[in-house]
């Protein structure tokens, strides 16, 4: 028993500091602020190369399936879900609000905003990326096969690993993630994607490689002229 209680006792104390590192958040996030028509950023592909430039090769990364479906950014305020934006930054709360397994509350306070995919399981990627693009023209109308995949706090300073036990933390889905600690594993992780082996239970279209570290993303994000982003997305 004091044993269990040990355990409990160091996972509320990890918890608490995810807390307290989120609180250190950048309040300029303006994806939501619809005069400064900023669209959600797109994933550059098949440039991994580039992408690797300048990694050591013991970097941190995650690997995440490459989910085809839409784009989704949701901004909740003091925990209640305000609003919601597709990839080209239209409204689209009104239809957002009938997926499921999309939280509408949260424990939290402040200003919190997560970006995710709208999908459908158990179909093709392009079936589902029309599927979910139908629902959202739609004016009307509910599917109950649709989901909600969240992958990224927009204004954190959390590292990616943590950022996903965050949202997990909080009620969200998150995608089934592999780490790695060599760049050289990329390779090997694509192969088997290839092959089938990773990712079966998503509608994909490639895979998503990112750097762990909230301060090396930051880096690349001030110098993208010089690096490719922080996340790269292979196709082939």
């Amino acid at each position: 028993m004091n044993k269990i209680i040990k355990i409990e006792n160091i996972i509320n104390m990890e918890f608490d500091k995810l807390v307290r590192n989120l609180e250190r958040i950048d309040p300029e996030a303006n994806y939501f602020i619809s005069k400064n028509k900023l669209l959600l950023p797109s994933l550059p592909k098949n440039q991994i190369e580039e992408f690797l430039e300048g990694l050591l090769p013991r970097t941190k990364l995650l690997i995440e399936p490459k989910i085809g479906g839409c784009a989704i950014a949701l901004q909740y305020r003091d925990g209640k879900l305000e609003k919601s934006i597709n990839k080209e930054g239209r409204d689209v709360t009104n239809k957002i609000i009938k997926v499921q397994d999309i939280p509408k509350q949260l424990a939290i306070s402040g200003l919190f905003q997560v970006r995710g995919e709208l999908y459908t399981p158990n179909r093709t990627s392009n079936f589902s990326k029309r599927i979910a693009n139908g629902f959202l023209r739609a004016k009307e109308g509910f599917r109950k096969d649709l989901s909600f995949c969240s992958f990224q706090i927009l204004n954190s300073r959390l590292n990616q690993f943590e950022a996903k036990k965050y949202l997990k933390k909080l009620g969200f889905s998150t995608t089934h993630d592999i780490y790695c600690n060599f760049t050289s594993q990329i390779e090997i992780l694509r192969k088997k994607w290839i092959d089938g082996e990773l990712f079966k239970d998503y509608p994909t279209n490639g895979i998503v490689v990112k750097i762990n570290s909230r301060k090396l993303q930051l880096i690349r994000e001030k110098s993208y002229g010089v690096y490719p982003y922080w996340q790269m997305a292979i196709k082939y």
